[in-house]
């Protein structure tokens, strides 16, 4: 006597015969961000410690999300909720005690 087994393929995924893990339709949203990232050149900074100083001064600004300085090369690179006026930035750099030489390039 010989016994057969009978195997089904699946397709995708191990959940269901479909591929999906849910049995229902899912709607799945990716919220849509209308973040604005800006890089600037920023004259003076030599060390950690300027990066963290010109980095706080920015993150004061209003809508400012993210601040990356990097001394090295200069740039600070700011992600905010919409346009940044320069003005303001310009101000935050200068009163970290360095100045803004404008959008980098």
């Amino acid at each position: 006597m010989t016994a057969e087994t009978e195997t089904t393929q699946s397709t995708g995924s191990c959940c269901t015969p479909t591929g999906s893990c849910h049995d229902g339709a899912t709607e799945v949203q990716i919220e849509q961000t209308d973040e604005v990232t800006t890089a600037y050149q920023v004259k003076g900074m030599t060390c950690g410690h300027c990066e963290g100083a010109v980095s706080e001064e920015i993150s004061g600004i209003a809508g400012v999300t993210s601040v990356a300085a990097v001394a090295a090369t200069g740039l600070v690179t700011v992600t905010s909720k919409a346009p940044l006026a320069e003005d303001a930035v310009r101000a935050a750099v200068d009163e970290a005690g360095y100045e803004l030489l404008g959008p980098a390039a």
